[in-house]
């Protein structure tokens, strides 16, 4: 059930608002993700091979496992509107630092320090925007629950798309910029603008209350900071107490392990295989195609999420998703051409998103929100710790051109495995059918 402490609550008006405060700081994060990877990984003087590129995986999302414990805690005991425009704010002024360091060629430790501390702070942000939007919508009844899984489809999938064009942005611009700046003015000035944006983002969390997206005042916990990996644990210790919760978590963290891996890839046959490695522009061209088709698969799989879930239930969509999705990935592993790459991209995204939004759905449902905060915490830091594993191995596996059978077979084989023995029927929900 939708809930708040203010008077004149109005759900419809707040989730609009709610939904426009993530997708705003979604498209700045495409956009900032592609200026920084064009700066560290694109540059005509750097050639990357997989190590390197998995090692930038890993700086992305390292602060998503390492502030994962307190984020569950913070958001469990502040105003999540406050945690909203605060964080948005401190990002918008960690994006201006990172300007300046990208104008100067600074890429030592300094830059490192500071995309750190900006992916950490998104994640807070994520987290709490997850976290919140179950009290924007009423979710009693059957109806209610299959209001949540499209309201998270859109949230989702409209944030993954705003990653996808915020990115087509960022390369358009650059384009424009390149006869007139040097690259680094140019990647500088898009990461000046994603600053610009994240401001944006915490003007709209002024437009809350503090207590409107909770966590209401019979559920804040009192406990101190210094608790907050003792509280990860008891979060995570509550969610094995929801096992399909937990089986569905552990999925989608395979899943995102697999896409990475598939990622890192893409990335390897686009910036030294498909294009020639001396116009390294051609390659990010070319992998931002790549994740613009992966975005319409993004959209296409949270179109048809809602109505896979009224037809099969949540549990037995999260497990077709999931198995659906080794197929193309044979393809890929038959041949390694753009058009092949294309196809596993599309696919992959889609039986991904599927997977993603039913389960988000489905833990939001089912977890009481006095604990929410800290379970999505754990389910961040599996999901990442699942993303950098998949970066890591992926880059002992993968040779510089990035070409490789190995890779492709590795993760559908995975995706077949789990969806056929960890999320059988006899573990993951007795009644299949299920919505709830």
């Amino acid at each position: 059930m939708a809930r708040s402490l203010d008077s004149g609550y109005q759900p419809g008006n707040y989730l609009f608002k709610l939904i426009a405060i993530r997708w705003t700081g979604q498209f700045t994060d495409g956009l900032f993700q592609s200026a920084l990877a064009s700066f560290v990984l694109f540059s005509p003087e750097r050639q990357p091979d997989a190590r390197s590129a998995a090692a930038a995986f890993a700086v992305v999302l390292l602060p998503y496992s390492v502030v994962g414990p307190l984020v569950g805690t913070v958001l469990d005991r502040f105003s999540r509107q406050r945690i909203l425009l605060f964080a948005n704010g401190l990002r918008a002024l960690t994006l201006v630092v990172i300007a300046l360091l990208i104008r100067n060629d600074a890429t030592g430790v300094e830059l490192t320090i500071f995309v750190l501390v900006a992916f950490g702070i998104n994640r807070l942000i994520l987290a709490g925007l997850s976290a919140s939007l179950p009290l924007m919508i009423d979710t009693s009844g059957e109806e209610g629950r299959n209001r949540l899984v499209s309201i998270n489809a859109l949230a989702v999938t409209g944030g993954t798309v705003c990653v996808v064009l915020g990115g087509g942005f960022a390369i358009g611009i650059r384009r424009l910029l390149d006869s007139q700046s040097t690259a680094n003015s140019a990647d500088s000035f898009l990461v000046t603008i994603g600053a610009l944006l994240f401001g944006l983002a915490a003007l709209l969390a002024l437009t809350f209350k503090k207590s409107t997206l909770g966590p209401l005042a019979h559920e804040i916990r009192k406990e101190s900071l210094t608790q907050a990996y003792r509280e990860m644990r008891a979060g995570f210790t509550f969610l094995r107490s929801y096992r399909d919760c937990y089986l569905g978590i552990t999925a989608t963290a395979i899943q995102r392990s697999g896409l990475t891996a598939l990622t890192l890839m893409a990335l390897l046959l686009n910036r030294n295989t498909f294009n020639d490695p001396a116009f390294p522009e051609r390659g990010l061209a070319g992998f931002a195609t790549a994740v613009t088709v992966a975005g319409a698969g993004v959209a296409v799989g949270a179109l048809i999420a809602p109505f896979g879930v009224a037809r099969f239930g949540r549990h037995l969509w999260i497990r077709i998703s999931l198995v659906s999705g080794a197929i193309p990935l044979l393809i890929l592993a038959l041949r390694q051409v753009e058009v092949t790459l294309f196809i596993a991209a599309f696919f992959a995204a889609l039986v991904g998103q599927g997977v993603k939004v039913t389960n988000d759905a489905l833990v939001q449902s089912k977890i009481p929100d006095e604990y929410r905060g800290r379970v999505f915490a754990v389910y961040d830091v599996m999901v990442n710790a699942g993303i950098v594993g998949g970066a890591i191995i992926a880059s002992f596996i993968l040779p510089e051109s990035g070409k490789s059978s190995s890779v492709p077979i590795t993760v559908a084989t995975t995706y077949l495995v789990i969806g056929a023995i960890l999320l059988r029927r006899s573990n993951f929900n007795s009644d299949y059918r299920s919505t709830t």
